[in-house]
């Protein structure tokens, strides 16, 4: 819980860069408040099974990977859902989402104690979907997902069998 205010400043840094010319001011607010406000936080780690990891480099948050368990995929494996993944713009490109990524597989994979299936969604305008496939990720499927206010996520379901 100590670090959800942490997790708050980073994704103010994060999450606005990533989506500076996805999304709209409105919808970029709008999502801020949704999945970045302490309160949103607080529920997801207590109430909806969150679990949150920060990277560090040199002794400050670089950036941070959420998961969450979530029942049964079609195929009868265990499902996870990596629920965010993002890095500080000047530390891109230098190894640390893949090793979050990693780390996050890893943790999947012994919570589930055998084979199980990771998913995430990923705008469709993202370049991170490029880094997803990079890592092993196939696209499964799209939709437009409605989030409320109307705003949708336009995102690719991307996932990924872990063994």
């Amino acid at each position: 819980m100590a670090d959800i205010s942490l997790i708050g400043r980073l994704a103010d840094v994060c999450f606005r860069h990533t989506y500076r010319d996805i999304l709209s001011t409105e919808q970029m607010e709008y999502m801020m408040d949704w999945m970045y406000s302490a309160e949103s936080l607080h529920r997801q780690m207590t109430e909806e099974g969150h679990v949150y990891f920060l990277a560090e480099a040199d002794g400050e948050a670089v950036g941070y990977v959420s998961v969450q368990p979530e029942g049964t995929a079609e195929d009868g494996l265990p499902l996870w859902h990596l629920q965010k993944i993002y890095v500080l713009p000047d530390c891109q490109a230098g190894g640390v989402g893949k090793q979050m990524f990693l780390h996050a597989i890893a943790y999947v994979r012994q919570q589930a104690g055998g084979p199980c299936r990771v998913e995430l969604n990923v705008n469709r305008n993202n370049r991170a979907v490029g880094f997803y496939e990079h890592l092993g990720m196939h696209r499964m499927r799209q939709g437009d997902f409605p989030i409320g206010h109307g705003f949708y996520m336009n995102d690719y379901i991307m996932g990924i069998e872990v063994l």
